[in-house]
């Protein structure tokens, strides 16, 4: 990668292989590519040409039985939102919750963020690196500014809207998830990312931020440390060079918007069979079972435009397919920052942060972006992966943009009635929550007389 060499100036970045297969991923490919071709169990350890008869050629679903799981800490927030999280479905990631990131919100170290700038754009410096930081401390000092107002609204509004509410709801997350818009995703995160060999090999091609290459060159170094016959697969010349980032919007598309938006573009019902309770919980059946099969043949297809905060939440539905993100200029104002009257900070806000991007490389000013600054994208998945997607995200233990979203979607739906089971929370048929402590305390009468789906604030 471009940032080879540099190990300990990116020491910031940690990456650790934590677990592999506990067979030689050389062996394990000559065994699977052996079972196809004989009719004798092979003898595991016997290898092939792996490179010529396979990797070569393309035989690659040999390769895909030896799975690595790293553990990445300091990455930041937008370099995994909008880069290992962004385009292939082949991997598992738990990330840390924004929610345990709160350092970022309450004692920020600009130093470490300023030290990120440098090591991966290191032609950053003097005024432009100290606007840069300035801009990052501004968003830190709105949401420092507001914090306690915010929870004090938020408690206002739980007591408003949730009558059975008990004292696991917690003001001060609620305040904190809807005051986060106003922070830049450059701060740091951790996850554990699970990726088979091939994986590796693409990524190790396609990389396409500064940070991504780093991180995907650790990953490739801590692989073929452990396993060096792995080499042929990462030549240097295959390495990638080039960079990719989301354009950013000019200054006259800037403006506010009090609500994501999920508009319907086809939706097909066909033959669907729909899911009972025991199909989606605590295993969710519907990718497996013969029963669901004509399911991941009709499709819903929509266009949504969320925050990169819950752009970060719904690249969890790995099953559901997504056209490249764009900025569209708009910042997401939850209802407690909206209530607050925060219309205007956030649109200066905003026009700081393209102003910046001006100058700065664009894969750096992609990852500055606002937790609130807003993108969209086209969605297409069966109807297996939307009734999954959907299975709690009209609980009101989702959070408040992450419902509107699917309650957006559940509207939409309306006139293919067939549909309308999928996008509803458990409660609204049995009238028990599933979430058990975690009631959420509104109240489950109202599934029967009044509005079940109100625009709810927190």
């Amino acid at each position: 990668m471009p940032t080879k060499g540099k190990k300990k100036e990116k020491e910031m970045v940690s990456v650790k292989l934590i677990a592999h297969t506990n067979t030689d991923p050389l062996e394990l490919t000559s065994h699977a590519a052996l079972k196809c071709y004989q009719a004798e169990d092979p003898q595991l350890g016997k290898t092939i040409d792996v490179k010529g008869r396979l990797f070569d050629v393309g035989h690659h679903t040999t390769l895909q039985h030896s799975f690595f799981t790293f553990s990445i800490e300091g990455i930041a927030v937008g370099d995994v939102t909008f880069g290992l999280h962004l385009t292939h479905p082949f991997y598992n990631s738990d990330q840390r919750s924004g929610r345990y990131c709160a350092k970022m919100f309450t004692e920020p170290d600009f130093g470490e963020i300023e030290k990120y700038i440098i090591t991966f754009w290191p032609s950053v410096g003097g005024s432009i690196l100290k606007k840069v930081v300035e801009y990052v401390k501004k968003g830190v000092d709105i949401y420092q500014s507001n914090i306690s107002t915010a929870t004090a609204i938020a408690e206002r509004f739980i007591k408003e809207e949730r009558p059975y509410v008990g004292d696991q709801m917690n003001a001060p997350k609620i305040a904190q998830e809807q005051m986060r818009m106003f922070i830049p995703v450059i701060f740091p995160t951790g996850l554990d990312y699970t990726i088979n060999l091939t994986v590796l090999a693409a990524m190790y091609r396609t990389a396409w931020t500064p940070a991504m290459q780093y991180v995907v060159g650790e990953m490739v170094s801590s692989v073929l440390e452990k396993f060096p016959k792995l080499a042929f697969m990462f030549e240097s010349q295959t390495e990638s060079q080039s960079y990719w980032a989301i354009k950013i919007p000019a200054l006259n598309l800037i403006g506010i918007a009090k609500k994501p938006v999920h508009s319907l573009h086809f939706a097909s019902g066909a033959g669907f069979v729909p899911p009972n309770s025991s199909s989606l919980h605590p295993v969710d059946l519907l990718h497996f079972h013969p029963l669901f099969m004509d399911n991941a043949i009709a499709e819903i297809k929509t266009q949504i435009q969320i925050s990169v905060a819950t752009m970060g939440q719904d690249q969890r539905h790995r099953t559901l397919r997504r056209s490249k993100p764009e900025f569209i200029g708009f910042f997401y104002l939850p209802p407690v920052p909206s209530e607050m009257g925060l219309h205007a900070v956030a649109k200066a806000y905003m026009k700081q942060w393209v102003d910046i991007s001006k100058s700065i490389p664009q894969t750096l000013a992609m990852i500055l972006a606002p937790y609130g600054a807003m993108v969209k994208y086209d969605k297409t998945g069966s109807l297996n992966a939307i009734a999954h997607e959907q299975a709690k995200r009209l609980c009101w233990c989702a959070q408040e943009e992450i419902y509107h979203v699917g309650r957006a979607l559940r509207f939409a739906i309306k006139k293919h009635n067939e549909l309308l089971g999928i996008f509803e929370p458990p409660c609204y048929r049995t009238g028990k929550c599933a979430e058990g402590a975690r009631y959420c305390g509104r109240d489950l009468k109202l599934r029967k007389t009044g509005d079940y789906f109100p625009e709810r604030k927190v």
